[in-house]
């Protein structure tokens, strides 16, 4: 069957899809292709006159290429897969939909990586972090690790390498590639003593010897050292110095890069945003970018879809910061706590396939900071029981804690609870966080995300 043909009958699934509700037809005219064509992948990327890059990391990936694509659009076409669908059928559809690209912008599942690389063949990859999350799909961070090691050394000779250098595993992959580009942040100010109990990469990747940190920054991101065998964080390419948070308005920073430095504000907050906006910069700056474009990209930036989104609902407002495990959301908490939360939460469990079946995570997640600020919270989700249990644990108060199983009753409760002109903080896993969006986008608050994506 001739591409032409395919892509049209793909189109028409799509068009479908959303009429019916199902999904918002993100992913599925990838499925049907490929079920017709499976190289269809290998072909439209090859379409792409400036090649493709790829982004992947356990957390911040869709901000990270949002904010790639907010420095990039103005100089070239996108095919971006804005909505998060990450998957090889969510990257196949992003390049059926973009019409006229120039230059691809993916993100990519973690565990997909390998086989998005070989197909597309990227001309730049841009690599994260690895944090601990849904075991039961990826395992433990090694395996990631030694998989990504492979899509690195299959890279093809012309391809830059970006990696996050305060990430053991991370950083040690730009000894895997000469011209490899390292960012990280430089700023002790910020840096917290000691690594958290429940941070990840404690022991040293080439002898086990427990890793000295002379700055903690996010979970275990930071300066490193080895005291036994010396492996240390690689020098830096692109760094963040001199931080200012904001609290929940935003951030500033210094930026270094090429020789230069340039002051950066971000309309986002938080710690995790500052290396997000690292890993855009080192990718763009990779791609040709100029420094001057970066930054006025960067300072365009509003939210990713469900990362720090603030909706109007009526006369209150809904802030939702999507949590999905231990690091994530211990650095929501600390950057509410840090803004001035406000008093009323709901928090969103769900354990289906994208958020995980194994929730015991939640029990490494400090919410004892966020929960004392609180006069009452709002638990849901297929899973609120056990998020209800985690907060009586935490010493909050039961006769405050609202167990509302259901999600769209649940941000009403939370509404309800709220003041009028306030604003209600909503911290939901993967799948919670699309049905609350897709609840609000049906009352009008809000466009469904497959037209943002559009």
């Amino acid at each position: 069957m001739p591409l032409s043909v395919g892509i049209a009958g793909a189109r028409m699934a799509a068009g479908l899809s959303r009429l019916v509700g199902a999904g918002g037809g993100t992913t599925v005219p990838g499925k049907v292709l490929t079920s017709i064509d499976p190289d269809v992948l290998d072909r439209l990327a090859a379409r792409l006159p400036l090649g493709s890059a790829l982004i992947s990391a356990t957390n911040g990936k869709t901000t990270t290429a949002a904010m790639a694509a907010q420095v990039l659009a103005p100089r070239v076409r996108l095919a971006h897969n804005s909505s998060g669908a990450n998957l090889l059928s969510g990257v196949t559809s992003s390049l059926l939909s973009a019409k006229g690209a120039e230059l691809g912008l993916f993100e990519v599942d973690e565990a997909a990586l390998g086989e998005v690389a070989a197909r597309v063949r990227p001309r730049a990859v841009c690599l994260g972090n690895l944090f601990r999350d849904q075991l039961d799909r990826y395992g433990e961070l090694e395996h990631v690790a030694e998989r990504w090691r492979l899509v690195v050394r299959g890279l093809a000779p012309e391809a830059v390498l970006v990696v996050n250098g305060d990430d053991p595993q991370v950083g040690d992959l730009a000894r895997e590639r000469a011209g490899s580009v390292v960012f990280g942040l430089d700023d002790p100010r910020h840096a917290v003593p000691e690594l958290l109990h429940a941070a990840d990469s404690k022991w040293c990747l080439r002898c086990g010897h427990p890793y000295e940190y002379s700055a903690v920054y996010v979970g275990h991101l930071g300066a490193y050292r080895c005291p036994a065998c010396g492996h240390a964080r690689p020098d830096l390419d692109i760094v963040a110095r001199q931080i200012e948070l904001r609290g929940l308005d935003g951030v500033d920073f210094s930026l270094e890069a090429q020789g230069e430095r340039r002051a950066v504000r971000l309309a986002v907050p938080g710690l995790y945003n500052v290396y997000n906006a690292l890993g855009a910069a080192s990718l763009a700056l990779a791609l040709g970018s100029a420094l001057d474009d970066v930054v006025s990209g960067l300072e365009r930036f509003g939210a990713a879809f469900g990362r720090f989104e603030r909706i109007a609902v009526g006369d209150r407002r809904v802030l939702v910061l999507l949590v999905k495990n231990p690091a994530g959301a211990n650095e929501a908490v600390r950057t509410l706590v840090a803004g001035g939360a406000p008093p009323i939460a709901v928090l969103a469990l769900n354990d289906e396939i994208a958020d995980g079946r194994d929730v015991s995570w939640i029990w490494d997640v400090d919410w004892e900071p966020l929960l004392a600020g609180l006069e009452r919270v709002v638990v849901t989700g297929a899973r609120a029981a056990e998020m209800a249990l985690r907060c009586k644990y935490g010493g909050f108060p039961t006769d405050a804690i609202e167990v509302v199983p259901d999600l769209g009753a649940a941000l009403d409760c939370g509404l309800e609870l709220s003041p009028p002109g306030g604003e209600l903080v909503v911290l939901p896993t993967y799948t919670a966080m699309l049905a609350l969006r897709r609840i609000v986008a049906d009352r009008g608050f809000v466009r469904p995300y497959w037209e943002r994506a559009a």
